[in-house]
């Protein structure tokens, strides 16, 4: 492994501007300058055999057996926590059991044509890392560009890979990344502002962008994420609230949502800097690189899954440049910008709430999903429903089943019921980091009574020990600890642990959660009133940042493929694709190039196909399709891509049988009418 680190000082300039071809020697040379928004550059090598780019030397089997151990757990290397990192975000996107699919279907020894074979698919080549940053230190957005040693100079193709939830840079290593790597092409990947960018305030400590920990003095600018507190400031929270913890997605103020597509577009940037750094002829000066990549001579796909599937489809709308040439997408979280100029129709009816916003659905799911989950034992969210007449029923099955037929009306599938309960702290932890993101509030205000920290068995707020701060970068997804309701009857809990002061019941902190959903709405949830002078302006922050994130629907002609789960219990289709198709269809009308494609018995988690008796099928595999009728497409129009349509695949008797092709059947080139998604107009129509 050799490893380089280069500072860079170069001011920047667009990649159209700086020009695309060799000029005559009257001319002046298009140079190959460095972004102005990027930092210092650290390279790494790797072998392929001892270490590699997309397995971190794990290996198909590596990733598929027990977590890496450090050699010493307390102060673990950069090059343990990349290896880790990986692991972790790799088995986070995909279901590594082999039943589902994994060595046969899709995995790293399973080739670009889809072949498995029986090596480990370990890839040579070289990782570039980097800051994009206004030189405040404040944003240090990570981007990394992989360059496999397979890229093809003659066929250049680029793939972005943004990071799934609010994971950090390596967070779409397994879909994205993997199929750019396979396929011979560089990948572009950014963390988006978010990544785990861990602060204790105990030992006043952060993380670095190789997820090394240091003090926030030590670390100065380069710092992943430090809260914007002055010293009296972080002194007197500390004391106030011990073993809290804040991260950078909640609690940065930054609302990084609203950039996530300038950074994926920013990591394009980056990637054809290092394909001319590596691949361009030496100019004349004898110090810079000559252009040889560009957009009109190199293909890149913006591609990745949720959060980061919604940044590709940010990034397209908002290229100005034309670095990007097509876009492949699974689940995207996307939210158009208007849901009254077009109409989702499934089968023969209007939908129920197409198009609402992340925040606006998450804090509906954050009240009801925990009823569904409840057991007998532990009603209290359901009875405290009741009694603030937001639920019906007589007994629990009544309840719960009155709380399903809720969240259908609000627009979730009947395909959905089977998954409603497993999601409860999931939208838990969307809730109230997306509040304090989209408000910008500081991690003391407080917001709702919530905070977050890491707990005992009994939900009491304990400090992070020295080896789970050391490993954070690696160990976790990027919303760090568990939700603490601060307000909770007798004292700050773990929130399923909470106490409502309104209800004295164990109700899983109600009163926290109906606070959020006032501020998604603006009127109190249970009686419909004005909210207090004080929540009404911590609505109108929360709204103002939702207002920044929506998208516009445009992808200026880009062919376009969005592929989504119809059991899809995180993003339902109803909010996100399916909404975006239509919106599309309003502002691109005939020119549009965008295909939906719907699959049945797949989900937002490929890795719950094991876990729950719902017996889903892996959407992945459909990314990786829908990436290769992108590339085929892109290399040659007369390709045409796949026709908007609903896949049927077929689940199996039960999950100790493998999946096998024949369960995932292949994307159709003329789908029969009654598996035809149709745009008509403004109106879409996906068949039953």
């Amino acid at each position: 492994m050799s490893i380089r680190t280069i500072g860079l000082a170069l001011a920047g300039c667009a990649l159209a501007a700086c020009g695309a071809h060799h000029h005559h020697d009257e001319e002046p040379e298009a140079l190959n300058l460095a972004p102005a928004f990027l930092g210092t550059i650290t390279t790494t090598s790797y072998d392929g055999l001892s270490d590699d780019l997309l397995t971190a030397g794990l290996g198909a089997s590596g990733l598929a057996g027990p977590t890496p151990a450090y050699a010493d757990a307390a102060r673990p290397t950069a090059s343990e926590l990349r290896r880790n990192a990986i692991y972790a975000n790799y088995r986070a996107v995909l279901d590594i059991a082999a039943n589902s699919g994994y060595g046969t279907l899709y995995g790293p020894n399973v080739d670009a044509a889809g072949i498995a074979g029986s090596g480990q698919g370990l890839v040579a080549g070289t990782e570039y890392l980097a800051y994009a940053d206004d030189g405040s230190g404040q944003q240090n957005v990570t981007l990394m560009v992989q360059v496999p040693a397979s890229f093809d100079p003659a066929q250049p193709c680029i793939v972005t890979a943004t990071s799934s939830g609010s994971r950090g840079v390596y967070g779409a290593i397994g879909s994205a990344g993997e199929w750019g790597l396979k396929n011979r092409c560089a990948v572009a990947y950014s963390d988006k502002g978010s990544g785990t960018g861990l602060y204790t305030f105990d030992d006043d400590s952060v993380n670095l962008q190789n997820g090394m920990r240091t003090t926030r003095l030590a670390a100065g600018k380069a710092a992943s994420f430090a809260p914007a507190l002055d010293d009296a400031a972080r002194a007197a929270y500390a004391a106030a609230f011990p073993a809290r913890i804040a991260f950078k997605h909640a609690h940065s103020q930054q609302n990084p949502e609203k950039d996530w597509g300038r950074m994926t577009l920013r990591a394009v940037e980056f990637a054809f800097y290092v394909l001319n750094e590596k691949y361009g002829m030496l100019a004349r000066d004898g110090q810079h690189r000559l252009l040889r990549f560009s957009p009109r001579n190199t293909i890149t796909i913006a591609s990745s899954i949720s959060n980061g599937g919604g940044a590709a489809l940010r990034a397209a709308e908002q290229d100005s440049q034309g670095l990007i040439s097509g876009v492949a997408v699974s689940e995207p979280q996307v939210q158009p910008a208007t849901a009254s100029t077009y109409t989702v129709r499934q089968g023969g009816a209007v939908v129920s709430g197409y198009g609402k916003a992340l925040f606006d659905y998450s804090t509906y799911a954050a009240l009801y999903q925990p009823c569904i989950a409840a057991l007998p034992a532990a009603p209290g969210r359901c009875t405290a429903l009741v009694a603030k007449g937001l639920l019906a029923g007589a007994d629990l099955a009544a309840q719960q089943a009155d709380a399903r037929a809720r969240l259908k009306a609000y627009g979730w599938l009947a395909d959905s019921d089977p998954l409603q309960a497993a999601h409860a702290g999931t939208n838990v932890l969307v809730a109230v980091t997306y509040a304090y993101a989209y408000g910008k509030f500081s991690v003391t205000d407080k917001l709702c009574g919530f905070s977050f920290a890491a707990t005992d068995a009994s939900g009491i707020p304990v400090a992070l020990t020295a080896a789970q701060r050391a490993s954070s970068f690696s160990s976790q997804n990027g919303i760090v600890g568990n939700v603490i309701y601060e307000d909770a009857v007798g004292g700050a809990r773990a929130y399923q642990f909470g106490v409502s002061p309104s209800s004295n019941l164990a109700d899983q902190s109600l009163d926290g959660f109906l606070c959020l959903r006032a501020l998604a709405t603006g009127v109190d949830p249970v009686s419909g009133a004005a909210l207090s002078p004080a929540l009404a302006a911590q609505s109108a922050r929360v709204k103002a940042g939702m207002a920044e994130v929506v998208a516009s629907g445009n992808l200026h002609g880009k062919p376009a493929i969005i592929v989504q789960g119809r059991s899809d219990t995180l993003i339902p289709v109803n909010f996100a694709s399916r909404a975006y198709l239509g919106l599309n269809a309003t502002v691109e009308g005939a020119a549009s190039q965008l295909r939906y494609v719907e699959v049945l018995n797949a989900n937002h988690f490929d890795s719950f196909s094991n876990l729950l008796p719902a017996n889903i099928v892996p959407l992945h595999v459909y990314l990786f399709r829908a990436l290769d009728a992108m590339l085929a497409h892109l290399r040659n129009p007369a390709q045409a891509l796949p026709p908007s349509q609903v896949v049927r695949t077929l689940v199996r008797s039960d999950n100790t049988t493998p999946i096998t092709l024949l369960n995932v059947p292949a994307l159709a080139t003329a789908p029969p009418l009654t598996d035809a998604i149709i745009v008509s107009g403004n109106t879409v129509t996906v068949p039953d």
